[in-house]
């Protein structure tokens, strides 16, 4: 497989803008430690967040092919398969059958989700965050629109109960915190 330091030379070479690699490594760090509560390898997971929206930029404006450039990009690259399938059900574009493929799915949004609870209160950080206060902001229809509920709320595919879920999110996201600059 790939090393990190390789991933992210593919990361940076192809996404440039900030908060998109920012998503990319919190969805890293929320596959990590999702793999480490279900027994599963953290380096292939954490790997899937880390290379999971590598094609967005070349395809927001196609979102169609969304998730099948990326496996298209990665091809020549050393992988195991559950990489590439956890990367095509993320988007949708194959079912959600292993593990992994549930996961990335459950986390994709919710690092974006934790990010906009940070940010509406002014001058917050990760650690002034609690499970509470996401729980509180999850209810609310209108907040952070762009994450969609529905695709958090499979963490109950993990054996997760939402609660837990978002603290496990939560703590991997503060503990890379610097790297978020939040």
């Amino acid at each position: 497989m790939i090393s990190r330091e390789e991933a992210m030379k593919l990361v940076i070479d192809n996404m440039h803008s900030k908060n998109l690699i920012k998503h990319v490594l919190a969805t890293e760090a929320v596959m990590k430690a999702l793999a480490k509560r279900l027994g599963q390898d953290q380096e292939v997971w954490a790997m899937a967040g880390l290379l999971h929206d590598l094609d967005y930029e070349f395809t927001k404006d196609n979102f169609e092919e969304h998730g099948n450039k990326t496996v298209e990009m990665l091809e020549s690259e050393d992988l195991p398969d559950d990489i590439k399938d956890a990367i095509l059900a993320h988007c949708e574009k194959k079912e959600r059958g292993k593990l992994i493929e549930k996961a990335i799915y459950a986390a994709d949004p919710v690092t974006g989700f934790i990010v906009a609870a940070v940010l509406i209160r002014r001058g917050s950080k990760l650690s002034d965050i609690d499970v509470d206060f996401l729980l509180n902001r999850y209810k609310e229809k209108s907040f952070a629109r762009g994450a969609s509920r529905d695709q958090m709320a499979t963490c109950t595919e993990l054996d997760m109960t939402l609660k837990d879920f978002l603290s496990l999110s939560l703590n991997a996201m503060q503990e890379i915190s610097e790297d978020l600059s939040l």
